[in-house]
């Protein structure tokens, strides 16, 4: 070994050590704080949200945003979770994406719980078994999960974050010759992103649509020329070999999934508030809504309409805008958007996913 590269393992360990104890100290902050509390909830996301920001914003690299994001969520979950581990319900089996998102906001010193479907994810939370619950909401291919938004019309929940996950797909399959590959399993919305590639690389193999990406692997992993349309973690869970990656149509290909709970998030300074709302039956009625909100100079970053289970031909608007619902532009936007609406619900204000 050279004796520059000595000096540089000397240096790192060096920084190593000094990290270690920095770990430590920050620990015994946090739980400083946990004792403070006084019985107020462990998980404060509008601190935490601060805390990403902040690192995310006086990074000067060479890591990038997305490490120092990954890393900082590691520090806190670890932190955390000497005063209490979180429980978090998610969409399951094990190796979904639903899993992965988990994991990007909670970090890994979460008490995960699986859940067979997203009513089952809600039920958890409602009933207090778990404390959050992370349910899949819309992607940038296929649109919203219905199931989802009926579910939050309905649940006494509230949103308490959101979380951005890129979502890559693969091919797993036992068989490298795609030709002798007669069926390919997968979540229908994961067939949707990928059915350009499907369509070029094999027109020849049956689409079979199953509850979850991670039950496809699974399948694939035991049938004989059969592959599955699924996450890498997937391939590692299920012991699958992974004959093609990043074989979505749009490389962009994004899902967003939501935090629910029962708690209310005060301010970050960077937050979303969601609703939803119905109109009056009445001419123009639709456009009154929109209107409380150019008012008051609050911006809207999605409008979805849903079919409403009061009546044939009705629907609800899901709406998601900029701000907390207790900024004084948003307070006075909504205290308006009552008086026009027929109805109106306010699903939560959370902080805005910092990556």
């Amino acid at each position: 070994m050279s004796e520059e590269l000595k000096k540089f393992r000397t240096q790192i360990d060096s920084i190593d050590d000094d990290l270690l104890r920095l770990f430590n100290q920050r620990a015994q902050l946090a739980q400083q704080i946990g004792h403070a509390k006084n019985g107020s909830p462990v998980l404060r996301p509008e601190r935490e949200a601060q805390v990403l920001q902040r690192m995310v914003e006086a990074n000067k690299g060479p890591l990038s945003a997305q490490s120092v994001s990954t890393l900082f969520t590691e520090i806190m979950s670890h932190c955390r979770a000497l005063e209490e581990p979180v429980s978090v319900a998610f969409l399951g089996p094990q190796g979904t994406f639903t899993e992965a998102a988990a994991f990007k906001r909670f970090g890994h010193a979460h008490a995960g719980v699986s859940c067979a479907s997203i009513d089952d994810v809600f039920r958890k939370v409602e009933s207090g078994e778990v404390r959050y619950g992370v349910v899949p909401v819309e992607n940038s291919t296929e649109g919203a999960i219905g199931r989802t938004l009926d579910l939050l019309l309905q649940s006494p929940l509230k949103l308490c974050g959101e979380v951005l996950l890129a979502v890559h797909q693969c091919l797993l399959s036992q068989d490298k010759d795609l030709a002798k590959i007669k069926r390919v399993y997968s979540h229908p919305q994961s067939l949707g992103q990928c059915q350009d590639w499907l369509n070029t690389h094999m027109p020849h193999a049956e689409r079979v649509s199953v509850a979850s990406n991670a039950e496809a692997a699974s399948l694939a992993a035991k049938e004989k020329h059969s592959a599955a349309i699924a996450g890498k973690q997937a391939a590692e869970r299920f012991g699958i070999a992974m004959q093609a990656a990043n074989i979505e149509d749009d490389p962009r290909n994004t899902t967003r999934f939501l935090v629910i709970g029962n708690q209310e998030v005060a301010t970050s300074g960077k937050d979303k508030t969601s609703l939803v709302m119905s109109a009056p039956n009445r001419p123009g009625a639709v456009h009154d809504l929109l209107v409380p909100f150019a008012k008051h100079g609050v911006s809207m970053s999605k409008l979805e309409s849903r079919p409403a289970k009061s009546g044939l031909w009705e629907y609800v608007f899901f709406v998601d805008i900029e701000g907390h619902q207790a900024d004084s532009k948003v307070a006075a936007a909504l205290q308006e958007l009552k008086s026009a609406a027929a109805f109106v619900k306010i699903l939560g204000s959370y902080p805005v996913s910092v990556i």
